[in-house]
């Protein structure tokens, strides 16, 4: 009874804190747009200028634990009792997993991010429009949607399965840091502390994306049925959204987020056909085959470009860093729901499954899509940049099939906005709730209310400036938080296989020397052996 009254009272504290930090925020957004847009701008200066090469260094050592685990002697551990199987099948792990962790980004920068470094080439690299500006485009956008972005999730998500699954502790994200700091100072203000950074990033990145899904959406509903471009229609867009993925969220996982998410998928892959159809087919091949090569060959200096700090930190700041940040931010929310959805997958299959095939799906997506935006050349590129949440429907214009190819991205933008927010307000209900696998529907509601709240702060104080500013700021702390769980995590996996090598050893002693009878002093050699 008193655990269950400490427990409560601890989760009232979070909600109560985490609430009034993103109140505070929305409101200072709503009333003083300028005044947020103006300090927002401060911090993000600051950040780029003093710590962005640690946004650079944390990836980097991430993608490399996840590397280092697949070959690992803990590859074959499952998340889970060592009996426990997949719940889901592989296409709907897929699919969930895929949403969540892609969302809106991939529809609003698939064509837009290519394009824009095809008229503008990284780091003054290539000639803009030329051939080889083609290949950097897309070799610095698979760098950026790849095995690095999606490094983030796999390691976090498998810190959280590992423990709350395989372990039994909460669904926290402070339950990472008991094998480091016991559960005395995880329960207290520490372990608080570190649920509330959690929620301010996760809150703070998904508010970042309901933002880019409504601007976006309004462009195409804009261009294709006149439905005005601006605030009232961009409200009406929340609105409806919000009421969508709260309902899905509240029908939980198998009911809601489940068949969701199958059906994005379908959608992802109805989308990406009609683009090959009507595209240029042997140069999307050739752009994919090239642009791999380019990634592939310069993947460890692209990663640590710190020769560009000081010379190009300008454009590392927009894109690079931003993009960290951006996955940093949505990782613990991502993290946790690929969690809650992974029990009964051994580590191999888990990074086989989180890093690499996502990985490779994003390589393919702009590849084809990246390719059908540069093929139309670079005075169309510019012009379609000249706003970026229009940049794919200028593009789709100049092609056959324009108004069925808008009517499916629209369609499926919706669809990642609800499946994104309906997985991030499952988590945060679970955050709220001292990690409750099945948090309570009202939870769920007073988060789908936040987020979208949030969404609207920022998009009144500027925009998408204001949205990337605000979400490289969140997770910022959110980078310590990641780097101190891989040394919990490795902490508990070399405990584990130091039990089951003392339980194998003593299991076998007991056979060879046949002394049932014995155990008290097998025991006592066991102790010694500990020590």
């Amino acid at each position: 009874m008193n655990k269950s009254n400490n427990d409560n009272k601890r989760n009232n504290i979070v909600l109560g804190l985490s609430l009034l930090t993103i109140s505070g925020i929305s409101l200072w957004g709503i009333l003083w747009p300028e005044d947020l847009e103006a300090k927002a701008n401060l911090a993000l200066s600051f950040l780029i200028n003093k710590f962005g090469w640690m946004y650079l260094i944390s990836v980097t050592i991430f993608l490399g634990f996840c590397i280092y685990l697949l070959f690992s002697p803990y590859r074959n551990i499952r998340l889970g009792s060592d009996d426990s199987r997949p719940k889901y099948s592989r296409f709907s792990w897929f699919a969930m997993l895929f949403s969540a962790g892609m969302a809106i980004g991939l529809i609003f920068w698939g064509v837009a991010e290519p394009i824009s470094h095809f008229v503008q080439p990284p780091h003054g690299l290539a000639e803009a429009g030329s051939e080889e500006a083609a290949k950097l485009a897309l070799r610095f956008s698979f760098f950026h949607w790849g095995l690095h972005a999606w490094a983030n999730y796999a390691l976090f998500a498998l810190a959280i399965g590992y423990f709350q699954l395989r372990k039994g502790y909460p669904g926290l994200i402070s339950s990472l840091f008991i094998p480091l700091i016991g559960e005395k100072r995880v329960r207290g203000p520490i372990g608080i502390a570190i649920d509330l950074l959690a929620i301010f990033a996760t809150v703070t990145g998904i508010a970042t994306d309901l933002g880019l899904g409504t601007m976006q959406i309004n462009s195409g509903l804009n261009m294709l049925y006149q439905i005005p471009d601006n605030l009232t229609s961009k409200l009406v867009i929340i609105a409806v959204a919000t009421i969508c993925f709260m309902t899905s969220a509240i029908k939980g996982l198998d009911k809601g987020i489940k068949r969701l998410s199958d059906f994005n998928m379908i959608l992802c892959i109805i989308l990406i056909g009609l683009v090959i159809a009507v595209g240029p087919k042997l140069l999307m091949a050739s752009n994919l085959i090239e642009g791999a090569k380019g990634y592939f060959s310069n993947f460890i200096t692209d990663g640590l470009p710190f020769k560009y700090l000081s010379s190009d930190s300008e454009w590392l700041g927009n894109w690079t860093i931003f993009y960290w940040a951006w996955w940093i931010a949505w990782t613990p929310f991502v993290g946790t729901f690929i969690a809650r959805i992974s029990w009964g997958r051994t580590i191999k299959e888990f990074i086989l499954g989180v890093l690499f095939v996502p990985g490779i799906l994003s390589i393919l997506w702009f590849g084809v899509f990246g390719t059908f935006g540069m093929n139309k050349g670079i005075e169309a590129g510019a012009k379609a940049i000249e706003s970026v949440p229009t940049a794919f429907f200028e593009i789709a214009k100049g092609y056959p099939l324009s108004g069925l190819i808008s009517f499916v991205t629209i369609l499926l933008l919706f669809v990642f906005f609800v499946t994104s927010a309906d997985s991030s307000t499952f988590v945060l209900g679970m955050y709220s709730s001292n990690g409750d696998l099945n948090p309570s529907a009202k939870k769920k509601a007073i988060w789908g209310v936040a987020q979208s709240v949030l969404a609207i702060a920022l998009l009144l104080a500027g925009g998408l400036q204001v949205l990337q500013t605000a979400n490289i700021v969140a997770a910022f702390p959110f980078a310590f938080v990641m780097l101190l769980s891989i040394v919990s995590l490795m902490k508990s996996l070399k405990q584990e296989k130091i039990i089951k090598e003392v339980k194998k050893e003593k299991t076998s002693w007991r056979e060879e020397l046949n002394l049932k009878d014995e155990a008290p002093v097998i025991n006592t050699m066991l102790e010694k052996i500990k020590e």
